[in-house]
């Protein structure tokens, strides 16, 4: 069995930690030469990954890179030197050679992974976002397809927002000047007046959700406390764990309680933006239980002073969801959330340990699902006349509680403006890596979802709101 620590792509590892933006600054590219299409095919393949897993390596013919592929992201790797490569962390993979010098593995540390399968076939999908079949490749509006699914669709003419700035979007997204952006929706009104979809991506597609997992887990939290399985979010932490013996047990680790988890503020030494700190999440996943591994870190402040971005603390907050319910996170998630709101197909598989290494139990969803969480948050937690979220829990997750990354923070929801020529517009915000975005903007009473592929690396997801979107309404 091939050990479960390995560097090659140590980034997608990190793949719900980012913060407000999604994104973990990274170093400049460094390319030695350059190598053509044809020999960077040479390379392509299905190959071994850690876990026993498996991952493709792919050479894009719209922007001559060489991909790494897994579960469906994305990970550019940039010529070095011959049969050698950076990853987006900088760190050198190795591809080695058989006998008759066609291209056998790569090298990860100590870890030699095998190619597996030379013969796989990558679709013109996977790199162009999409096909027009008019002959001036043109984009043409369409009003979104009613399928009886709990959205009520309409044509975008009946509302302010403004089909030509959003024509522009669309075609300049078409064009490949925006790459990566995989669906774009607007909620407006109540009704789901724009829904587009690029690549390999459709209304049925499941995408992953990164960070915004955790505004789910903030919901689930809210309807364990409506429901009275959890008693008060001032309740301590460590009282769900009795089963532990905790490390640097303090006296203010003991006063942790459940808001200063809501609302990043544990205080313990858990903090993305640090690279130093204790708890990094690179760290953790190497763990076999990483709410023990979080439980144990030192604090660095008190709880409920200082926000810190840290992953270990939805985690934490999950584990305690289900042991007040009795049921894993996904069967109450079913139950409480997703069936009331008519959501059927999802995958959540919430499992806090190593094996969870590439999905980090995050929660994966279409589109058009992610759209009715956001719209459940804008009507105060109320779905086809029924109170879903108490509205309470609904205005004080929206609240400010704490600041996080320089961001006004709630319970696991970011609090954040975009500007538009001049104009700032405040919104709510389940955010992820990648630009998987969930806004809800109350005073404009719209609903914006954006999903997208450009991990750890800067989105383009809001500055698509900000330059097409949100103009329309300064015309008011």
């Amino acid at each position: 069995m091939k050990k479960v620590i390995t560097v090659i792509f140590l980034m997608c590892i990190l793949n719900i930690v980012s913060a407000q933006e999604g994104n973990i600054p990274l170093p400049k590219n460094i390319q030695k030469y350059t190598l053509t299409y044809s020999q960077l095919k040479e390379y392509e393949g299905l190959f071994e990954y850690i876990n026993n897993g498996t991952l493709q390596i792919a050479a894009s013919p719209k922007d001559t890179i060489l991909y790494a592929i897994i579960n469906e992201s994305k990970y550019s790797l940039t010529p070095f030197e011959k049969d050698v490569f950076t990853n987006m962390s900088k760190e050198k993979v190795t591809f080695f050679r058989n006998t008759k010098n066609k291209i056998a593995g790569y090298y990860a540390e100590n870890d030699t992974l095998k190619l597996l399968n030379k013969n796989i076939k990558f679709p013109k999908k996977l790199w162009y976002p999409r096909p027009l079949k008019n002959q001036n490749n043109k984009y043409s509006y369409q009003t979104p397809k009613q399928i009886n699914d709990g959205l009520i669709t309409a044509n975008v003419a009946k509302t302010v927002l403004d089909k030509n700035l959003l024509n522009e979007m669309m075609q300049k997204v078409i064009d490949g000047q925006y790459p990566n952006v995989h669906s774009i929706l607007i909620i407006k009104d109540g009704n789901l007046v724009f829904e587009e979809y690029f690549y390999e991506h459709d209304k049925n597609k499941l995408h992953e959700l990164r960070s915004a997992t955790k505004s789910f887990v903030s919901a689930l939290t809210g309807i364990a406390l409506d429901k009275g399985f959890i008693k008060s979010k001032d309740e301590t932490i460590l009282s769900y764990f009795p089963e532990y013996t905790i490390e640097n047990n303090t006296d203010s680790k003991k006063k942790i309680t459940i808001e200063n988890l809501l609302t990043n503020q544990s205080g313990l030494d858990c903090d993305v933006s640090n690279p130093q700190s204790v708890g990094n999440e690179t760290t953790m996943t190497k763990t076999d239980d990483w709410v023990k591994f979080t439980l144990n870190l030192p604090m660095l402040d008190s709880a409920g002073r200082i926000g810190m971005y840290c992953s270990g603390n939805p985690i934490i907050l999950g584990k305690i969801i289900e042991k007040a319910t009795k049921q894993t996170l996904s069967e109450f998630a079913k139950e409480n959330l997703f069936n009331p709101l008519g959501i059927k197909n999802y995958v959540w598989n919430f499992k806090p340990d190593k094996s969870s290494v590439e999905t980090f139990c995050q929660v994966y969803l279409t589109s058009r699902d992610m759209a009715k969480f956001g719209l459940l948050y804008l009507n105060k937690g109320i779905w086809n006349n029924n109170q879903i979220i108490s509205k309470d829990w609904v205005e004080q997750s929206l609240k400010k509680h704490s600041v996080v990354q320089g961001v006004n923070y709630g319970y696991l929801w970011w609090n954040k403006y975009l500007e538009a020529d001049g104009v700032k517009y405040y919104s709510f915000g389940a955010q992820g890596n990648g630009g998987q975005k969930i806004y809800v903007w109350k005073e404009l009473n719209m609903v914006t979802v954006i999903t997208g592929g450009n991990y750890n690396s800067q989105s383009p997801s809001d500055e698509l709101i900000k330059k097409y979107i949100l103009p329309a309404f300064n015309k008011k």
